[in-house]
């Protein structure tokens, strides 16, 4: 079974930056074929995308709520990919997500069509 374990999540003030990692549970020769994304989830709300890489590495996606943001990157050597949050603000709030499909595509995977999730990373906001 895959793991998908998100790191980084914590308490930031209003246009304060934060970094989340989420490393996967498979070597590189696997991982290269996992198009990766963020979800967050709020208090009372479904989960929701943020955004999403490509497996290729070519294609991003982002929420327009993030986009200009927010960066999404992947790293193969380590499994692991990596959402950039800046000037962060306090409906960012949530608990932050990884999610990974098989060569799948960005839409696809935004849309909640996932193999694996992750248990989730908490980012709180103040204001």
């Amino acid at each position: 079974q895959v793991r998908l374990v998100e790191s980084g999540g914590g308490l930031v003030r209003a246009g304060e930056s934060l970094s989340l990692t989420c490393t996967a549970s498979v070597p590189k020769s696997a991982f290269t074929y996992y198009t990766m994304a963020w979800f967050r989830r709020t208090h009372g709300k479904e989960r929701a995308p943020v955004a999403a890489v490509s497996w290729t590495g070519v294609t991003t996606s982002y929420d327009d709520s993030v986009r200009g943001r927010f960066s999404i990157s992947r790293h193969d050597e380590g499994s692991t990919v990596t959402l950039q949050m800046n000037d962060l603000k306090p409906e960012d709030t949530a608990v932050y997500i990884c999610a990974a499909r098989v060569r799948g595509a960005v839409g696809d995977v935004l849309s909640g069509t996932v193999d694996y999730w992750g248990r989730g990373t908490q980012v709180t906001v103040s204001s």
